[in-house]
């Protein structure tokens, strides 16, 4: 069944043809433009809908109006943001088109993200809008709230938002009205006054009562419309003068009374037709002719919506054809208190004839409302499991799941088939956990026997199978299922495991379906254990056998091993490829082009190519707006990340892993390049080592554990922290211990031939080995980390590391090693540090170590060789050691020369 949305919802109320000109009001709500926020909040029937309708028929040229009738359904902020643009879109189609798009697809939302894109969209609309949320009252979300607080607190200029409310909503309405951005009416500026009562009773209702009777009813009243409404109603009745004034003096409009008089004397003076008609159909939010003729069993519903309309019965025209009506809500309170009361036994009964009626007109949602308020929860679980492939197929499983929260446990445990569908909407959301109990489910009622105990171990359960060909295809789609949840709680061995039973379970001359999806699961188990060429032959056989637009979705995984594998090449020509198959395919995008842009950006900076970078990554981000997987978000933060901290900008790059880190979804793409390592790196670039100390000690890392792939990214972050700490404390064995852990790493990574690790350890080993002093041994491993890097045209992995690496690639050009190549990344230093650097280093015999550069400015500070082996914590013959290495670099003599030879040369800080 597909979604449909009530468009009802969205008709801007016309004025009513009896309505009494309010102008105060209206004058009041002129001031709109002036405020963020308009809150129109009052008790029920104070007219707040029908002064707003009043007030948009009058409003002025160019100024465009949404309005959103809201429901206890709109509770999911799924369905709430889904019914919002779609108010915007009665304005104009295009508005929030790839927003929508965004929110119904897999997986969490960000909502920052949707709302911004949104926000940008409205403030590049050419004229004012406002927009109305009419009956907020029945929002309890605090999701709703959180969105409507970033909203106001980034809404543009050309927006104005209007609330009408039986209660103040939880929005910071204190600061809002402290700085100007608040304009309110209350039930005190709703009530009617005295003129405005006699305009309503003497004019429009055409009654002749004196002012002192309109005074009476409108005190009494408290000026409340729906008081006097219903007053009125009952007034048409009453033929006799004093018979009148004995009902005003009488009339005391307190809400109990009211509801007394309704039930009887408006209810009892209708018709039996009428009054069963009110009754029977006061459960439906919405009415129409032949909704109302299924709910009640009669015909001609049309007709009586019509009449209670010329009557004035508390009904409301949803739309210009009069196809629509609701009741007021007080109404419709007061006949379903009297429905309940009188007929609670015909209640489930109505409901269920509306969720029938629901389901014919393909509206799953609304029908499964109904079949909820009739407690008929096994109709609910049959909508639902009906419902579930179109809405698995749309990506909107979050909002599936909301419909069905109330569901009784007892009941979907019946089911395996829904049972399934449950595990895959969890999965797909991210709740793992969740997912695992139905899983389990459905394999309970897959073993030998057909039924299983309940929890008191009774009777025994039996199951309930409303498709028998959903039924028939279980054991695979379980099988995928489980292989899908094991790779993405990292059960390596469960995930192969459940892979070869999709594999068995296949017919012969089935290749697609499940087929390609244990292929490509078995491909991403073989890329976390680090058997990536393994690993991209069976994920790209996989998704061989999708259509082309499942292949752009997988298009970043391919391309993402091609990179650890070291073939940047590949790896771009994969994109392009995938952009070529995009290209090919009408809009919108086909989901997985964000990722393709996403991926090209992190190309793009690893080759210097920063621009372009930064284009993509724009790019990558408007296309996730509108088309997205669920976590698209946190790969476009992380690549975000760093290229901020390759522009040097540390604290944003930081924001954004943080970022990162709360949109992250449990997927099965290993996840390789944990964002916490991510941190500790950028920490180590601070030179906040504590920080960095302290991640370590929280991963219970050290320089003896067992290597593994998906904890490599992590022991080479050990590495770099603690060659970055070994720099300031005393050389001793814990360097070679870090020369140790790359040796170790570096075997792991060429015998998975993962040159893209294999670079990157060469470079930690040799930055290591210069902090020990063996520049022979650094410079032979960067030799290979260059040899290996050049044809793929690497460059960032280098130059991130700033001035250590500036000075061992000066050393190279100098030695002859790859100069050319060491050349060109000596040019892409950036920083001042690393310039300066280079341009000392050149006029030296060989470069100083970071040692050697340690006990020299100690030196410039005076100290001697026993107070310089006190502060460094080294050896007395270490430090002369060092003094000798360091005269002969500088060419000089004693301290003093080498002093001043530093100082020529800016080796040294200025004093």
């Amino acid at each position: 069944m597909a979604t449909s949305l009530l468009t009802t919802k969205l008709y801007i109320p016309r004025p009513r043809s009896d309505l009494v000109h309010r102008t105060r009001l209206i004058e009041q709500l002129n001031a709109v433009t002036n405020c963020k926020l308009t809150l129109i909040s009052a008790p029920a029937g104070f007219g707040k809908s029908t002064v707003l309708s009043s007030w948009v028929s009058q409003l002025k040229h160019g100024s465009q109006v949404a309005w959103l009738s809201l429901d206890h359904s709109d509770n999911d902020l799924t369905r709430f943001l889904i019914y919002f643009i779609g108010a915007l879109q009665t304005i104009d189609t295009d508005i929030g088109k790839g927003v929508l798009d965004a929110i119904k697809s897999p997986g969490p939302v960000n909502i920052e993200v949707i709302l911004t894109s949104l926000l940008n969209e409205i403030n590049e609309f050419p004229e004012e809008i406002v927009f109305i949320l009419d009956d907020y009252h029945v929002i309890e979300s605090q999701e709703i709230d959180q969105s409507l607080i970033f909203l106001l607190d980034h809404l543009s200029l050309n927006m104005h938002l209007v609330i009408a409310s039986r209660i103040d909503p939880s929005l910071p309405l204190s600061r809002l009205r402290a700085s100007g951005q608040l304009c309110e009416l209350r039930a005190k500026d709703l009530r009617f006054t005295p003129d405005e009562t006699a305009t309503f009773l003497n004019e429009i209702m055409g009654f002749d009562l004196s002012a002192q009777d309109v005074v009476a009813l409108e005190t009494r009243t408290e000026g409340w419309i729906a008081g006097l409404q219903m007053a009125a109603l009952t007034m048409q009745g009453i033929k006799s003068s004093s018979e009148l004034v004995d009902f005003v003096n009488s009339f005391t409009g307190s809400d109990r009374f009211i509801q007394d008089y309704l039930t009887d004397e408006v209810l009892q003076q209708q018709t039996s037709e009428i009054k069963d008609f009110l009754l029977q159909t006061s459960i439906l939010n919405r009415l129409s002719g032949p909704l109302c003729d299924v709910v009640t069993g009669q015909k001609g519903g049309q007709a009586i919506l019509e009449a209670l309309e010329i009557a004035n019965m508390f009904i409301v025209p949803l739309d210009n054809e009069r196809q629509w009506y609701r009741y007021h809500h007080l109404f419709a309170d007061l006949l379903a208190h009297h429905l309940k009361q009188t007929f609670p036994d015909l209640i489930p009964d109505l409901h269920r004839r509306a969720s029938e009626w629901y389901e014919g007109k393909n509206l799953p949602s609304e029908a499964i409302h109904h079949a909820f308020a009739a407690e008929d929860f096994e109709q609910a679980a049959d909508l639902a499991e009906l419902a579930w492939p179109a809405i698995s197929g749309g990506f909107q499983s979050i909002t599936w799941l909301g419909w069905l929260r109330d569901l009784p446990d007892e009941l979907v445990q019946t089911r395996p088939v829904l049972c399934l569908a449950f595990a895959w909407a969890n999965l797909n959301a991210g709740n793992l956990e969740d997912a695992e109990v139905r899983l389990l489910d459905v394999e309970r009622w897959l073993e030998p026997s057909a039924s299983i105990p309940d929890k008191s171990q009774g009777p025994l359960i039996e199951m309930v199978v409303i498709d028998q060909e959903q039924f028939q295809s279980l054991p695979g789609s379980l099988a995928t299922a489980r292989a899908y949840h094991a790779q993405a709680i990292g059960d390596l061995n469960g995930t192969v495991k459940y892979t070869k039973q999709i594999l068995e379970l296949l017919p012969e001359n089935e290749q697609g379906g499940r087929g390609t999806a244990a292929l490509s699961l078995l491909g991403l188990a073989q890329y976390a254990n680090g058997d990536l060429k393994a690993a991209y032959q069976a994920f790209s056989n996989g998704i061989a056998g999708m259509t082309p637009l499942d292949r752009i979705t997988g298009a970043f995984v391919l391309a993402d091993i091609k990179m650890a594998l070291g073939q940047l090449n590949t790896a771009l020509t994969t994109y392009k490829q995938s952009l070529k198959l995009v290209k090919d395919h009408s809009k919108p995008m086909p989901l997985g082009t964000e990722d393709i842009y996403i991926g090209l950006s992190k190309l793009h900076r690893e080759r210097g190519n920063l621009d372009d970078a930064a284009q993509d990554l724009l790019t990558g981000k408007k296309l996730g707006e509108q088309i997205k997987l669920p976590d698209w978000q946190h790969r476009w933060f992380i690549a975000q990340s760093q290229l901020k901290e390759t522009l040097g900008d540390m604290d944003s790059a930081l924001d954004l892993l943080d970022k990162a880190e709360k949109c992250y979804v449990r997927t099965p793409v290993p996840n390789v390049r944990p964002i916490a390592a991510m941190k500790a790196r950028v920490w180590v670039r601070q030179e906040k080592l504590a920080e960095a100390q302290d991640w370590v000690c929280e991963r219970g890392l050290a320089v003896d554990d067992d290597l593994s792939y998906l904890r490599e990214f992590e022991h080479i972050t050990l590495a770099k922290v603690l060659i970055a700490q070994i720099k300031t404390e005393p050389v001793d064995d814990s360097i070679r211990g870090v020369i140790e852990l790359l040796n170790r790493l570096l075997k792991a990574a060429e015998e998975g031939g993962r040159i893209g690790s294999v670079i990157e350890i060469l470079v930690h080993k040799a930055l290591a080995c210069e902090v020990l002093g063996d520049t022979s041994s650094a410079l032979g491993s960067l030799e290979r980390a260059l040899t290996l890097a050049e044809p793929e045209d690497y460059l960032r992995i280098f130059v991130d590391e700033g001035p250590p690496m500036a000075k061992l690639l000066n050393e190279a050009v100098r030695q002859g090693v790859q100069p050319d190549y060491s050349r060109k990344l000596l040019a892409a230093f950036e920083s001042k540090i690393a310039v300066d650097y280079i341009q000392q280093a050149q006029q030296l015999i060989e470069p100083l170590s970071a040692r050697e550069l340690d006990v020299l400015k100690l030196v410039a500070q005076g100290l001697s060789n026993r107070e310089i082996a006190e502060w460094l914590f080294l050896a007395l013959d270490t430090v002369k050691g060092y003094n000798r290495k360091i005269y002969a670099k500088l060419g000089v003599k004693n301290r003093t020369q080498a002093v001043n030879k530093a100082n020529s040369l800016k080796i040294l800080p200025p004093q």
